[in-house]
């Protein structure tokens, strides 16, 4: 028989995947409100129009090239719709700057097989999205905290990057409502990342999948643009824009894309190459339609609907949450971060939560690096009505009180 674990790579062992299959399992239970998925809800997924725009490409003069393989750059129509789109962002760009992907993960597993080699450092928001720590996790590399509203010393960080074998990479964040936090970095901000990274000499992964899902405030410039701005263009820039339209149109069709430097393009599509050929032609074409036509309206339409149940949340935990829990209040996307009292280990909560309060979370440690903020979780609004959303923090808040009177 043979011993698996033996021939495993070495770098596998520090993924999380049974965790993640184990929270998975809890969005089909019918019995439990689920806050975990940070997903968007499939009953306002624009069918009709996909299932239009499938039928006129399949009933028309493009199937055969539908159906075809396709270039690894990407559906040229489909990376005009989105020139289009960074150009709305302020990123003045052309086709030869875009690589299509089979969803943005693919474009953060790519873009570190292109910069990342084993003790290599990469800085990030602490928490931070899991699925980035997963894909960056297989290299091997080092993760150090980036606090950007602190001051920032590039010498620290080369210092520590030395220390430990290897050079910083690159700073990955996602500027608006980040997963998990649902917090965005403000202009100041922004400009000090960038700053930072020019006197590092590194990278700068703008991931923004849901950039498109503001509520409140004014839009604040892309880390692109800004960095576009300071250098001269795009090709001057040192910034890789990771979208999706997963959050906005349909994850199901799993499509992203990466807008960056042409250089940096062109090494990025010999690794696409390499990896499936091409995105799924018939799936480009379909989302161009779809985006042509429906971007705008659409997203205007989910944001409402997200923005009603983000409101209900909030006051929900307002109204149910003990003193001595804190939250965070985004002005878009899809989750809430909550703090609880210190004393508190969510992960420990979740399995009463599950069994007693029937409400599903995803415990916070899993967005920490280095396995701590044990006192914290995540809570997802996009998938409960308003009715649910406050019926299940009314549970967890009383699960959370009793838990923390018990302790007293």
């Amino acid at each position: 028989m043979t011993t698996w674990d033996s021939l495993y790579a070495r770098r596998a062992t520090r993924m999380r995947a049974s965790e993640i299959r184990e929270l998975l399992k809890l969005l089909d239970r019918p019995d439990v409100i689920s806050f975990a998925g940070g997903i968007p809800d499939p009953a306002l997924f624009p069918a009709r129009e996909f299932k239009q725009a499938y039928s006129d490409i399949l009933g028309g003069p493009e199937a055969e090239r539908a159906l075809q393989y396709g270039i690894s750059e990407g559906s040229i129509r489909l990376r005009q719709w989105i020139v289009e789109h960074m150009g709305e962002l302020g990123v003045s760009c052309n086709l030869e700057n875009i690589l299509i992907t089979s969803g943005s993960q693919q474009g953060l597993d790519y873009i570190g097989k292109l910069f990342l080699s084993e003790d290599d450092t990469a800085l990030v928001q602490w928490p931070t999205y899991l699925g980035a720590v997963q894909a960056f996790n297989a290299y091997e590399l080092h993760f150090e905290r980036l606090e950007p509203r602190a001051n920032l010393d590039a010498s620290d960080y080369l210092a520590r990057a030395e220390e430990k074998g290897g050079a910083v990479k690159f700073a990955y964040l996602s500027p608006d409502f980040a997963n998990p936090t649902g917090l965005s970095l403000d202009l100041e901000e922004r400009k000090r990342i960038l700053s930072l990274a020019g006197d590092l000499a590194c990278a700068v992964i703008e991931d923004a999948p849901y950039q498109s899902l503001r509520y409140d405030g004014e839009p604040v410039r892309a880390m692109l643009a800004l960095d576009c701005d300071c250098n001269g263009g795009i090709e001057n820039s040192r910034t890789l824009y990771c979208g999706s339209f997963s959050k906005s149109l349909s994850p199901g069709l799993r499509l992203g894309w990466i807008c960056a430097a042409s250089e940096v393009i062109s090494r990025l599509v010999l690794i696409k190459q390499a990896s499936d050929l091409n995105t799924p032609v018939l799936n480009q074409e379909a989302m161009a339609r779809v985006a042509e036509t429906k971007f705008e309206s659409h997203t205007a339409r989910t944001n409402a609907i997200y923005r009603d149940r983000r409101d209900a949340m909030l006051a929900a935990l307002e109204k149910h949450m003990p003193a001595g829990t804190s939250w965070t209040r985004p002005e878009g996307g899809m989750f809430i971060w909550v703090e609880l009292p210190e004393e508190l280990d969510a992960s420990d909560l979740l399995e009463r939560s599950v069994e007693t309060a029937k409400v599903a979370f995803v415990p916070g440690r899993a967005f920490h690096p280095d396995g701590s903020g044990g006192n914290t979780l995540r809570l997802s609004f996009s998938c409960a009505d308003t009715g649910k959303i406050e019926q299940g923090i009314s549970r967890l808040g009383a699960l959370i009180s009793e838990t923390v009177m018990s302790r007293q």
